[in-house]
């Protein structure tokens, strides 16, 4: 079960890029590898599969959309790896920044190829956003930006949709026709919201995303809109604390000093695991492919530069998520995310 007004508490004390601590927050752990040192020495290693480090966790918390799956097909290898490590007695809590609750997100996994016994859990950013969303509706109606297909987020909450003249809280999904729309397309709508000073609760911080190697706007890049025309946003999913104590807690709270994180971006998945005190595990070949070189043959150079740049660390890093070397994977015509 979901934490309830916890998480609402939560999530309104992390805000846009300025990351304000709130002392309500669960308390966090310490990585076993603490990152890059003052002069940078710290290296972070290629290895052939998750086989390399499993024995050392007994949970995983893997990204979704970039490690599983590419918004088109699941990738084999993703999928045998998180069943591999299941049959090895560990236990695995898909994360994802999706703004709908987990059960539609399960039936799109079914219906790209990943089934259910690659996972234990799957965590939203839709669940937790809920919990925000509630607490705003007792006070009047929500104005909803984003896709029909988000609409389930509301499934079953006391909430009312109303235009942007009567709304009292924004709730931001994503772009409405994300395959051609623009955030400039909703600036108008932005600035009309933004003089009555109302909140936007955005669900997926996100900026972009890739569907299929095209590249295409989220919910985070409205929210850095609204945010840039002087109004209060609160983001909800990776990095954001919330996630990571809601998808702990459907794993029976396991020390995190056992727990692997699995992402391919450094703002959302790295970021949020280094935050939360968790291991982390980079897939290259993800959102930041291009940075890299060859999808398949990562320069090793470029990506510890990046992690020095970026001041994120991890324990390890592979192209595509796999058990071991030679494991069924994507292949450099179907790129992930």
């Amino acid at each position: 079960m979901m934490p309830n007004e916890h998480l609402f508490m939560l999530a309104a004390c992390w805000r846009t890029g300025q990351l304000t601590f709130c002392p309500q927050a669960a308390t966090r752990g310490s990585c076993r590898f603490p990152g890059p040192s003052a002069n940078g020495q710290m290296q972070a290693e290629e290895i052939s599969g998750l086989a390399a480090i499993a024995a050392d966790y007994e949970a995983i918390l893997c990204d979704v959309w970039g490690v599983i799956h590419n918004g088109v097909a699941a990738n084999p290898g993703a999928v045998e790896a998180l069943c591999r490590f299941r049959e090895n007695g560990g236990r695995v809590a898909l994360i994802t920044n999706a703004p709908r609750p987990n059960g539609p997100v399960r039936e799109q996994l079914l219906a790209l190829g990943c089934p259910d016994d690659a996972y234990d859990a799957i965590v939203t950013s839709g669940d937790v956003t809920r919990q925000a969303i509630s607490g705003y509706a007792k006070k009047g109606g929500i104005c909803h930006i984003g896709p029909d297909r988000d609409l389930s987020l509301y499934d079953g909450l006391d909430v009312t949709l109303v235009g942007p003249d009567e709304a009292v809280a924004i709730s931001c999904t994503g772009l409405s026709e994300d395959d051609v729309e623009t955030p400039d397309d909703y600036r108008p709508l932005l600035e009309k919201l933004a003089g009555r000073g109302i909140p936007m609760v955005c669900a997926n911080p996100d900026v972009v995303v890739e569907r299929g190697g095209t590249l295409v706007w989220c919910a985070g890049a409205l929210a850095e809109l609204y945010e840039e025309l002087g109004c209060e946003v609160i983001l909800v999913g990776k990095p954001f604390a919330p996630m990571y104590d809601a998808a702990l807690a459907t794993l029976g709270h396991p020390s995190r000093e056992k727990v692997l994180a699995i992402g391919d971006a450094f703002n959302t998945d790295i970021r949020g695991a280094n935050q939360a005190g968790i291991d982390c595990l980079m897939v290259t070949a993800g959102i930041h492919a291009h940075e890299f070189g060859h999808p398949e043959k990562p320069d090793l150079d470029k990506v510890r530069s990046r992690l020095i740049e970026e001041e994120r660390h991890v324990v390890a890093f592979l192209p595509r998520l796999v058990w071991s070397a030679g494991d069924a994977g994507a292949t450099s015509s179907d790129p992930i995310r």
